[in-house]
């Protein structure tokens, strides 16, 4: 190695030795900050979030063979007047309701503020004053925070559905008032920024199984922002790791010897 590249591979062993002391950190800090913010936009207790925000909605389909008025209370839809046409027999209405009594929980929410709080932890417990001894420790950290934010993410944007025969079975359709035809059933779901109402129907068709659908949805306002600010913390954990991830190549680049283990409590 000439003196040239000497030099050179000091200032970067330099600049790692920076990025892991204090820029680290830093990034680590503004993560926290986004990542509690979108945690206190969510409608149920969450890291100091009393939660259980209430919301008014109306969905409706167009011509109007559909419509809903509900209220969300937390991850729940507490109350809801249910009216829809059924298929092929479009004079025919059918009225359900949803009470405080059997509510109709929206799983997705729940599930999504419990990865948001699995990755705040991950901060939390690393402490301000720790000295990072390789890009591997914080690259282990990274992981974890991206591994977690994707999940709280994808139970957003892409709801779990439930077979139909699944869907006729579960407590929420039996907590109906009145309950449906056994030929009916309805579902709600969130997907993006979205609150979505599907009711169903199924016939036979010379002895083949036939589900019509029909479905209405409105925006829901905090799961913008909530989606916003999951896609701007996993962006920058990216440009982290895609950082760490030059200095890795240099396996001599490290302060002391310690593990990635270590790091939590």
């Amino acid at each position: 190695m000439n003196d040239n590249e000497k030099e050179e591979a000091a200032n970067l062993k330099e600049e790692f030795e920076w990025v892991l002391r204090e820029e680290v950190h830093a990034i680590l800090h503004q993560l926290h900050t986004v990542l509690v913010e979108c945690a206190h936009r969510f409608p149920v207790p969450l890291y100091g979030n009393e939660g259980q925000k209430q919301d008014k909605f109306i969905l409706t389909s167009q011509p109007e063979q559909l419509k809903c008025i509900l209220t969300l209370t937390g991850d729940s839809i507490t109350h809801a007047d249910i009216s829809f046409k059924v298929l092929r027999q479009m004079h025919l209405m059918c009225r359900t309701s949803i009470n405080q009594d059997g509510p109709w929980k929206l799983q997705q929410i729940q599930d999504a503020a419990n990865h948001l709080q699995q990755a705040i932890g991950y901060i939390d417990n690393v402490d301000k004053h720790y000295v990072f001894r390789s890009s591997e420790e914080v690259l282990h950290i990274i992981q974890c925070l991206i591994g977690s934010l994707q999940r709280a993410r994808t139970a957003l944007v892409l709801p779990k559905k439930k077979a139909i025969d699944e869907l006729m079975k579960s407590r929420n359709m039996k907590a109906l008032s009145p309950n449906l035809p056994e030929d009916l059933a309805i579902s709600f779901y969130i997907q993006s920024h979205k609150l979505i109402f599907v009711a169903y129907q199924l016939s036979s068709v010379h002895g083949t199984m036939r589900i019509d659908s029909c479905q209405a949805d409105c925006a829901v306002p905090w799961l913008s922002d909530v989606l916003f600010m999951l896609t701007a913390a996993l962006h920058m954990c990216q440009q982290l790791k895609d950082k760490l991830c030059v200095f890795s190549q240099y396996k001599d680049f490290t302060v002391g010897s310690r593990s990635a283990s270590t790091v939590f409590n």
